[in-house]
This record gives C-alpha cells, structure tokens and sequence, in this order.
C-alpha cells in the first residue's frame, strides 16, 4: 500500500494516477470527502483528514510500505516558517508510529542551503527533521514549478509577460506532470537509505525563452516586462497576497536572480521530458 498526500493538486495526482496505472494499492488523504469519490472509483482507498492532523495521517500511514509527503504552501498563515515547522513535527511523529518503511518527500532546488531562499527554508528544514528520524527517506529536490507562469499571463492581450525574475538569466524548471511521475518512480525502486534525487525540466529556461515559447503560442509577440525585485513583496500584497507570503516570494526570486537558489552539486541528476512551451500551452486562457 502506498499512501499519497496531495491529491487535490498538480503533483500528487500524478503520482497516485501513476501508482495506480502500474497496479499499485493506493491510498489517498483528502479533507473533503467528495474529493476522495472520484479516486475510490478508481480503485484507491480513501482516507480523510488534513496534513497537520496527527492521528489522521497516523491512521493513513496504517498498513502502508511507502508515502508520498509535501508541504503545500498555506497562504493565509501568518507565520508561514512556523506553521510548516508544526507540520513537519506532525510528519514526524505519525511516521515514527507508522510501519512505513520509504517516504519520499517533495522538496525543492536549493533546500541545502539554511538562508536566502524564501519559502524554500521550510523544506530544507524539513529535509533536516525527517532524514535525522528516517532510514529511507528520498528527497525529490525539483526546479522551479513551469505551472507558476499561469500568475504572469494576465497582460498577455498587452503583449507582455511582467516578471521580477531576471529576463536572460535561465534557471532550472520543471513539469508538476514530471514531478508526479518521478516520485512514483522512486517509490517503487523503494528505500535506499537517505538519498537527494534532484530534477529539472529537459533544460534551463529564462524568462526570455518564456516569453519566446508564449509568442509561438498566442500568434503575436510577447516581450518580457522585467520589474524590479525590490519592489515586489509590495506588489503582492498590493493584490491580497499577505506580507509574510509577499516577502518569501520576493527572497526567493532574488535568491532564483543571483543564482542562490541552484542544485546541490551544480546540476541535476535527472531530467523531465516536458519542455515549458508544452506547459505554456495549456495556461493560456483560450
């Protein structure tokens, strides 16, 4: 039995969809039960609660070899960097009470380093917590989601693509889809001790070539309107995002900017096969 989080969203999906397609009894952690109706009618089981809940995700992990964890990021939290130190200790304690003997665990580029970038401290702390109790735990450190363009195409009927990232700088992205299926296969190889698997999409990819892929797309060009990254913890709370979120989100893009934010041993281990033009093409409002 593999036990999958995150259902609801673009990664976990993938994942139980492909455990499922290989075979695999899945069982899955929804909040809402009526998320849960279409996966029993796939075949999987379904159990309910949150994340953050101790004994339901002690009572999913009942009876299972294998999991799948994520931290999916809790907007409205005041105090973001507490609220997933919470989670994690909720992680660890019903693993330490579970049978399950391989977790692999959704982190992120750059989670070797314990500052400087952004959100993606709760991972590196997180990574901290589960590989000190854990004797197989893979980490699946992934590039920069391709998915996050969908927030940046609103002027597109201006010709624009507005970004706080560096315009030709390319970094390391990547498809949830790939993301998704990766994990699946790495629970079914299973445990080999403490281990960091690090993905990127088919190559690097700047705004520029976003841009590029987006005027393919749309039929008309499409230039990249780069704003000033301190300024951007400002503009995203000028459109509801809170203050704590809104200053996260602009360490990260400076840490992307400067080259922080990056594998561990300067490249990735493996390699998707979505390119972000593929991605780009199913974000565009039709």
């Amino acid at each position: 039995m593999h036990l999958v989080l995150g259902v609801s969203g673009n990664t976990g999906k993938v994942v139980a969809e492909t455990l499922l397609a290989a075979g695999k009894s899945v069982r899955v952690l929804v909040r809402d039960a009526k998320k849960g109706e279409p996966w029993k009618a796939r075949g999987a089981e379904v159990a309910l609660g949150g994340i953050d809940d101790e004994g339901a995700l002690a009572g999913a992990l009942r009876g299972a070899e294998a999991a799948y964890l994520l931290l999916p990021p809790h907007l409205e939290a005041a105090n973001p960097a507490e609220e997933n130190a919470r989670r994690t200790r909720v992680f660890e304690k019903a693993l330490g009470a579970s049978p399950v003997k391989h977790v692999v665990f959704l982190s992120s580029i750059g989670a070797q380093h314990d500052h400087g970038t952004g959100p993606i401290l709760s991972v590196h702390d997180a990574e901290t917590v589960l590989g000190q109790s854990r004797g197989d735990v893979t980490f699946l450190r992934a590039g920069y989601f391709m998915e996050n363009w969908g927030s940046s195409l609103y002027a597109l009927g201006q010709g624009k693509l507005p970004t706080f990232l560096t315009a030709d700088h390319p970094f390391p992205m990547v498809a949830t889809h790939d993301i998704g299926t990766t994990a699946a296969k790495l629970l079914l190889e299973g445990g080999r001790g403490k281990r960091v698997v690090e993905l990127a999409g088919p190559r690097e990819y700047s705004p520029r070539d976003a841009a590029t892929a987006l005027s393919e797309i749309v039929g008309k060009p499409i230039t990249v309107e780069q704003g000033p990254v301190e300024a951007m913890a400002a503009a995203l709370q000028g459109v509801g995002v809170n203050p704590a979120w809104a200053r996260l989100y602009q360490e990260l893009t400076l840490g992307v900017n400067t080259g922080i934010v990056d594998w561990e041993k300067g490249r990735a281990r493996e390699r998707g096969a979505t390119d972000l033009k593929t991605v780009l093409s199913k974000l565009v409002p039709r």
